[in-house]
């Protein structure tokens, strides 16, 4: 098998900074990027979402869009479900697991929704009335139960509970009714099941939000137990919050769950990660490969069971392709971080050498690792590139004959 172009110069060139390059080919062949069903369907912005031809209107088709990512990258084996967007149509859950096996995935993440009906206009745990609490806690113990039926071990967690106006709600009362309902979620996880909190510091809610921010889903994690985690979304935090030194904290606490990978420019867009700030992203999987190369714990253990998701709404630019990019954003941004010489670096910065460990760094985001990593997927059998044989595979004028322009669904209007 003859290399890709460009990949012999740039292996031996990372052989003299002393970089094991079989080991970070190996550690890029066994990356692992969850894609989100509801990202295949018609979904988008709060305010309209435009629809596609042959976006999925199913959740087989869904599971069919997905193993075509996968097949197209490698990295993308597993989907999260939205319930109950992903209802499967039959009701059979164990048959929707069966139907993605058969295609090649799995899936991944099982993510209730506590957030669209009606009833949740003043929060789902949160909310004032108990019988709508219960109601909510009653959706989620049903995921906890889907969660065996789809062989998942993630159950992801997401509230758009809070308050818009001063004095709408006592925030004391909300926070012991969230901790009294997650409690009695926790307890309903499957044994090899792991509950991931997410956090928003703004939107839908104004005034309070009743997970907003990291430290709130990482001291309710502590009070539940060893399964609960912190998920970290990229499109949830302030203008110029350092989302690398949360990522940080969390590893070597133990307690970093997941990714909700996505990229804004001023608040939750939920584009395509990579798109808007790619040294940001890079500076994250610095952070995250540095912990998973390492020998310090718990961060290395936390680092190498981390559930790398996206969530991404792709409104204007249909769905396929942009997974797929995004997909490719996060490989390259991983590789980047696999090539910092660690070693130096930590004598660099063990000497205070400021602007020679920032070089440093900075030169290994500026690699050009696309030759690397064609040869890595040359190796794994997977197109050398993903979206060019996509779009050459006719999968795209398929669909859009078969399924023609359905209506926004994904729970979208």
């Amino acid at each position: 098998m003859a290399d890709v172009p460009g990949y012999a110069a740039l292996a031996e060139s990372l052989n003299a900074q002393g970089l094991d390059v079989a080991a970070i080919k190996a550690a890029l062949k066994a990356q692992k990027i969850e894609t989100p069903s509801w990202g295949y369907a018609n979904s988008g912005t709060r305010f309209k979402a435009f629809a596609w031809p042959g976006a999925a209107r199913t959740t087989r088709e869904k599971l069919d869009d997905a193993a075509m990512v996968h097949r197209m990258t490698g990295i993308a084996p597993s989907v999260a479900v939205h319930i109950p967007w992903d209802k499967p149509e039959d009701g059979d859950y164990t048959g929707m697991c069966q139907y993605a096996e058969q295609q090649g995935i799995a899936i991944g993440a099982v993510n209730p929704n506590v957030f669209q009906d009606d009833q949740y206009r003043l929060g789902s745990l949160g909310n004032p009335d108990k019988s709508i609490q219960e109601s909510a806690l009653d959706h989620m113990l049903e995921c906890c139960d889907i969660m065996t039926k789809v062989k998942s071990t993630a159950l992801s967690l997401w509230f758009a509970d809070g308050t818009n106006y001063a004095g709408q709600d006592s925030l004391r009362g909300r926070k012991r009714r969230f901790e009294e309902g997650l409690t009695q979620v926790y307890k309903q996880l499957p044994a090899n099941g792991r509950m991931l909190i997410e956090y928003k510091f703004f939107e839908p809610a104004f005034y309070s939000t009743d997970i907003p921010d990291w430290g709130t889903a990482y001291a309710w994690a502590l009070k539940l137990g060893p399964q609960a985690q912190v998920l970290v979304d990229l499109g949830h935090h302030a203008q110029g919050v350092n989302i690398e030194q949360i990522v940080t904290f969390l590893l070597d606490e133990g307690r970093l769950g997941g990714f909700h990978f996505n990229n804004r420019k001023y608040a939750d867009d939920d584009l395509i990660v990579g798109s808007t700030n790619p040294y940001e992203l890079f500076l994250i999987y610095n952070e995250l490969a540095g912990a998973e190369l390492g020998h310090d714990e718990p961060s290395r253990s936390c680092a190498r069971d981390v559930a790398y998701m996206l969530d991404q709404c792709h409104n204007i630019e249909g769905k396929l392709q942009a997974i797929i990019y995004s997909v490719l954003n996060c490989q390259e941004a991983y590789a980047k971080a696999l090539i910092v010489p660690r070693h130096t670096l930590a004598g660099i910065q063990q000497n205070g050498d400021v602007l020679a460990a920032h070089r440093l760094l900075s030169d290994a985001f500026r690699t050009d690792v696309r030759p690397l990593l064609a040869q890595v997927r040359l190796e794994m059998g997977v197109p050398t590139d993903p979206i060019a044989a996509y779009l050459a595979s006719g999968y795209e004028a398929k669909i859009a004959r078969e399924r023609g322009l359905a209506d926004a669904s994904g729970g979208f209007q």
